[in-house]
């Protein structure tokens, strides 16, 4: 078992800002190769050579193969059939809108998992958090409002803006069940699973349209992977380094990358609607990250306080 080192807050977050670049690279050539395969394709790819730099991780943390080893495989089933949906209407989603406004729909991810935290978990969501959220969502409605009414494009479809939508709420499916993988198993059993079995289950659509790729095309498909694969890698480690607090903030970062890629590879430039419903999404997501610290501060508090002082004190 791996020990945090939280004494180290500012490579923790280095980490995490080279996660999303990463991220980044994965969703630009998911994109890219889009209208010449199926979602599930292309989803296969990006899970099947995550693997590499994941095996690879965790065999450098020593879990080799005991990061295999598990009680509770129908748990990781569960929240691989929730990844692996996300996924599919993510990549679905890519195919259809420019990068940043898919970016900035699964914002709405976060925002859904506290909902589902509540309903599922049952945990106590306090009434600023509610708040944040229901304003969060109002974000989410602005920046869909440019979907409403006729298409401008193949860039604007009102379709890929729902794909984004279930990709968010399945996304938030997916990590209401690792919130509560967390508390039994360790992150590399985590990735792995999902990896292995996003794979497995990506290969029954293959009857549904799959197509022989182009070896032009073999870099890209194996690329989106091996970044995914590297960016879940960081992503982990990098709250070894730092509390969630800090180290969350920045995913945000990605959309100033997803915006940079859209304008300079694909020619598209955001909406003022876009920016405008973005800015509200990340404020109210950056509000339930502090209340999640103040929260987490209170109780490590009460718990302090009810410990019971030893012999000599």
């Amino acid at each position: 078992m791996e020990t945090p080192e939280r004494g180290q807050p500012l490579f923790g977050v280095l980490l995490k800002v080279i996660s999303t670049i990463a991220f980044t690279a994965m969703a630009t050539l998911i994109k890219y190769i889009s209208d010449f395969y199926p979602p599930g394709e292309v989803a296969f790819f990006r899970s099947a050579f995550a693997l590499v730099p994941v095996l690879i991780w965790v065999a450098w943390l020593g879990n080799f193969p005991t990061v295999f080893i598990t009680p509770r495989i129908g748990g990781h089933v569960l929240r691989s059939i929730a990844g692996a949906t996300s996924m599919f209407f993510g990549f679905s989603a890519l195919a259809r809108l420019p990068l940043s406004d898919a970016t900035a729909i699964g914002y709405a991810s976060p925002l859904l998992t506290v909902v589902l935290a509540a309903v599922l978990l049952k945990e106590v969501i306090r009434v600023y958090r509610w708040t944040a959220v229901v304003i969060g969502l109002i974000g989410v409605l602005v920046i869909l409002s440019d979907y409403v009414g006729p298409e401008s494009g193949p860039d604007r479809s009102t379709l890929g803006a729902v794909f984004a939508i279930l990709a968010a709420f399945f996304g938030a499916l997916a990590a209401t069940q690792t919130r509560r993988l967390t508390w039994v198993e360790s992150p590399g059993t985590i990735v792995v699973y999902f990896s292995l079995f996003t794979a497995i289950f990506m290969l029954v659509t293959a009857p549904f349209g799959w197509v022989m790729p182009d070896w032009e095309h073999v870099p890209f498909l194996v690329g989106a992977g091996i970044f995914g694969g590297i960016g879940q890698v960081l992503l982990t480690q990098s709250y070894r380094y730092g509390e969630a607090s800090l180290i969350a903030p920045f995913e945000y970062i990605s959309m100033l990358w997803a915006i940079i890629v859209s304008y300079l590879l694909f020619n598209s430039t955001p909406s003022t609607t876009m920016l405008l419903g973005s800015a509200i999404v990340v404020a109210s997501g950056l509000f339930v990250i502090y209340r999640e610290h103040r929260l987490g501060l209170r109780r490590s508090r009460e718990r302090a306080s009810k410990t019971p002082a030893g012999p000599g004190t």
